[in-house]
């Protein structure tokens, strides 16, 4: 691919993957097609993709894992003019395919220039969230710092991945992170006592709980602290930025940016400008699968809908139950699964990272202790302590299978 830069792409963005550099020259340089398909396994290809789709007029399929060598999509034809589809990470089923106008893509990037920003890309490069930050460094002039993965990230031992982004960051001095919260968890305990001169920290992808957040902003005081909400479907929606879990309940009457909230059964529903053409009903509301409840001033995320499961007849969110989990001291990280049960249908594990030096039978205590008042079928009944949560391509922790 040749041709002019990209409007989009400032002419000082910079990106260094693993031990290459990559300006503009570099990225037109890569053999992209100008539309179709194209696995998103390295931001240099996307870039470069998206840059020769947009030129083409024509419209590209992001695609998580290794394309199929026959598949087809309606809105990469020729003719269907410049738009990205984008695939969603399949955390608690079968990935969706999402087809995004550019502009609405961009619709939240504030595009002022920030040159002596050091961005790190702890996303996939296919996913809404790492386009995200793909594009706000491209547009800021950034420095982009990431790590290669391909077919050789699945060979990683579970944690290398974070690891290796733990290390780039030192590295490369960077001042800008965004990642998922069980992302954070894992880079907080590979960073160790490691400084890192953070000016912004950024949470998105999971919902973000008090003591992450405290935890980030007494590691990182200097940094903006914010957390994120978005997804595939719904695109960019809101920023949070004042240190608190959740969000204010006073949006449901006036949201930000163009928003409109409100809450069916229990579910967020929303009203974008930024969300994508096919995800909305008639009259433009999107359901997020997101479940909240009202906590005071304050809305929070209670789980995914999708991801509830039925423990005795008794229909459990397993998100919800760790998040009691994450707030008990001397835990650094927590996942909360269902596993299957003869009798009851399912059942619920936990699986524990201690902070270093924890003492294990006082933790298991007091695990026991703060799950003593959930009704029985949302208890853990067994708990595992381990090293490390193992994360999938998206950052998060993996619910597939959960029913």
């Amino acid at each position: 691919m040749t041709g002019r830069r990209p409007d989009w792409m400032h002419p000082a963005f910079r990106l260094i993957e693993g031990e290459e550099s990559f300006g503009w020259k570099e990225l037109a340089a890569l053999p992209v097609p100008a539309g179709g398909i194209i696995q998103a396994d390295r931001p240099s290809r996307v870039l470069a993709a998206v840059a020769a789709a947009e030129a083409a007029g024509q419209g590209l399929l992001l695609a998580r894992g290794v394309p199929d060598a026959n598949a087809r999509d309606a809105d990469c034809q020729p003719g269907q003019g410049f738009s990205v589809t984008l695939e969603s990470s399949g955390t608690t089923g079968t990935p969706k395919r999402l087809r995004h106008d550019f502009a609405r893509l961009r619709g939240r990037l504030r595009g002022v220039a920030d040159e002596g920003a050091r961005w790190l890309l702890t996303y996939d490069p296919g996913a809404f969230a790492g386009l995200q930050v793909m594009l706000t460094a491209a547009a800021a002039g950034a420095l982009l710092v990431a790590v290669p993965r391909g077919s050789a990230a699945g060979e990683r031992p579970a944690g290398g991945l974070v690891a290796e982004l733990a290390q780039m960051a030192r590295r490369h001095a960077v001042t800008h992170v965004s990642g998922t919260p069980s992302f954070w968890r894992a880079f907080l305990m590979a960073l160790g006592e490691a400084e890192l001169p953070l000016d912004a920290v950024t949470l998105g992808g999971e919902a973000a709980d008090q003591p992450l957040l405290d935890r980030l902003a007494e590691r990182f005081p200097r940094a903006r602290l914010r957390h994120i909400y978005a997804s595939t479907e719904a695109g960019a929606l809101f920023a949070v930025a004042d240190g608190r879990a959740g969000f204010p309940a006073a949006w449901l009457d006036d949201a930000p940016d163009g928003l409109a909230l409100r809450i069916a059964d229990g579910v967020l529903e929303v009203r974008s400008p930024r969300a994508a053409a096919d995800a909305v009903d008639r009259q433009g509301w999107l359901s997020t699968g997101d479940l909240v409840e009202r906590q005071g001033d304050r809305l929070l995320f209670a789980g995914r809908l999708d991801g509830l499961v039925n423990v005795g007849g008794v229909k459990v969110s397993p998100e919800a139950v760790e998040r009691r989990l994450l707030a008990v001291d001397g835990v650094a990280d927590a996942a909360v699964v269902a596993v299957p049960s003869p009798i009851t249908g399912h059942l619920l594990t936990a699986t524990i990272v201690p902070i270093p030096g924890a003492d294990e039978a006082a933790l298991r205590t007091a695990l026991r202790a703060v799950s003593a008042d959930l009704p029985p079928a949302a208890r853990p009944r067994a708990l595992t302590f381990a090293e490390h949560i193992p994360l999938s391509a998206a950052g998060k922790k993996s619910r597939k299978g959960a029913s």
